[in-house]
């Protein structure tokens, strides 16, 4: 009989592991599917591993009054979370207000509480939620029509709601003192508001962050993923994750490996195998995330964070024996010259961070900034024509540029945001950078665990856009990570890594 029962309960066991191994197969972050209240036709999911794409569809009368009834891929949470997607509806559609977006429910049940972002046919944007099973579903509208970008975040019993037209910066509305409880369903849902039509919509960029509680990165991490970022489709995949803190992705001249840090070591990410190696640095074995490829992709320099703090030295990309660069600390670096023949740092002399440029193969430092407050992140041009780099001196942190020699210093990005780490793409057309709410930080710090954007502009200047909308800062694109065709950008973003379902570090 004992032995009858323990067979059976590892029958069930196994029959657990399988099904969510076979769901997170067919479902990527989500557990299962389900169609909520009564649907004819039923609903249908697929999952894209190659491009992290979900494309569902549903019918359903409607999600509204005092019963929902839509197609639903969700997922079991407990906690604060924040959900980011992009999203858009398949061909045009029948009724102005089929709808889809992310939703949070107490139960499946059809009257259950719930709160919901959600996008209309016609265009309408709204934060609708139900405070009681039963109850009369209310509204609040947003400013914007037609997202692209829907964003829901949970604050113990305060909901917010962040979207945006692909490109721009978010607009906000939030509830609060709405009691879900505890664990709770999550997911996206897509409803046709004709029981009689089936509507589907497109989902990518898909993420479910789990956000750091107390953790600032500094003392304690939490997990982090590596992304490939394509601009042309604005589609961004995950390669790697892990749940310690990896940060800063170089991608190497090749386009085959990206380099990285981790816990003092530089780590070497091969992209055809996603598997990392070591790199050796030599006696430098506390490197922080400044670290810099030569443009021919034959040098490393690197910041090793030392007693006397970070000291940057220089290696074969191949790894090896470093070369210490700087005589004293701090000294982070950031930028090579195109011919190989200068580096340039950030350097805190006298209780001043400023640019400083020094010759690759050793020699005295120059100092190129004399501004009061922190400069920043220095970077070449492909041409040599200038150092771009950030600085706080009109008040927030915003995208400089000079001359090699350090004159002409003048402002390129003038927003009510912080700007940080410009990188110039290898064709030497775009200017990448991270930027961070006024509202989160200091003008003088780019902490941990934020919500970030990255962005995109001409480098000749002009129009601004948003390409990636993460949870992340330090370590997210400290350094240069363009891919050398100028397609892609490597970068880094945070959650604490309940379901990993990419490869992940061993």
């Amino acid at each position: 009989m004992k032995l009858k029962l323990s067979c059976l309960l590892l029958c069930f066991s196994l029959a657990l592991y399988f099904d969510k191994a076979y769901a997170q197969t067919t479902l990527g972050i989500f557990d299962s599917q389900s169609d909520v209240g009564s649907v004819k036709p039923a609903g249908t999911a697929s999952y894209d591993p190659a491009q992290q794409q979900y494309k569902i569809s549903g019918s359903g009368q409607n999600i509204w009054a005092n019963h929902d009834d839509f197609h639903f891929v969700w997922k079991r949470m407990k906690g604060d979370f924040i959900l980011t997607t992009n999203a858009a509806f398949i061909g045009k559609g029948v009724e102005m207000h089929r709808k889809m977006g992310w939703m949070v429910r107490t139960s499946l049940d059809s009257d259950s509480k719930h709160v919901n972002a959600v996008v209309h046919g016609d265009g309408l944007t709204s934060l609708q939620f139900r405070r009681s099973t039963g109850a009369v579903t209310e509204e609040i509208k947003s400013k914007l029509t037609s997202a692209d970008v829907i964003q829901l975040e949970r604050k113990g019993n305060t909901y917010i709601m962040s979207v945006a037209r692909n490109g721009d910066t978010f607009i906000t509305e939030q509830v609060d003192s709405l009691d879900l409880g505890d664990e709770v369903y999550v997911g996206l849902f897509v409803c046709s508001h004709n029981p009689n039509v089936t509507e589907s919509a497109l989902f990518h960029n898909v993420r479910i962050v789990v956000p750091a509680n107390g953790e600032n990165g500094y003392q304690k991490y939490i997990g982090s993923d590596i992304h490939i970022l394509d601009l042309e489709t604005q589609n961004s995949r995950i390669i790697y994750q892990s749940p310690e803190s990896l940060q800063a992705p170089n991608w190497t001249k090749d386009g085959k490996s990206l380099i990285y840090n981790s816990n003092g070591l530089l780590y070497k990410y091969d992209l055809a195998t996603n598997i990392p190696a070591v790199l050796n640095t030599g006696v430098a074995t506390n490197n922080n995330n400044d670290h810099v490829l030569s443009f021919d992709g034959k040098m490393l320099a690197i910041s090793n964070s030392e007693k006397d703090g970070s000291i940057g030295y220089t290696l074969s990309s191949r790894g090896g024996d470093a070369k210490r660069m700087n005589k004293i600390g701090p000294s982070y670096m950031h930028g090579w010259s195109p011919d190989g023949k200068y580096l340039v740092f950030c350097g805190d002399r006298n209780n001043e961070y400023d640019i400083y440029r020094m010759p690759s193969a050793g020699g005295e430092e120059v100092r190129l900034t004399t501004a009061p407050g922190l400069d920043d992140g220095p970077e070449y041009t492909p041409d040599g024509k200038y150092i771009y780099f950030c600085s706080v001196r009109s008040g927030l942190m915003q995208v400089w540029r000079m001359k090699p020699d350090g004159s002409e210093q003048t402002q390129v990005t003038n927003d009510d945001y912080d700007n940080w780490f410009p990188h110039i793409s290898p064709d030497g057309k775009w200017i990448v950078f991270i930027t961070f709410n006024k509202n989160e930080v200091s003008p003088g710090d780019h902490p941990f665990y934020r919500h970030v954007y990255l962005r995109l502009m001409p480098i000749g200047g002009g129009t601004t856009k948003v390409i990636a909308y993460l949870y992340g800062g330090q370590g997210t694109i400290n350094t240069p990570s363009w891919s050398p065709d100028s397609k892609h950008i490597a970068f880094v973003s945070n959650s604490k890594l309940l379901f990993p379902v990419y490869p992940i570090a061993k």
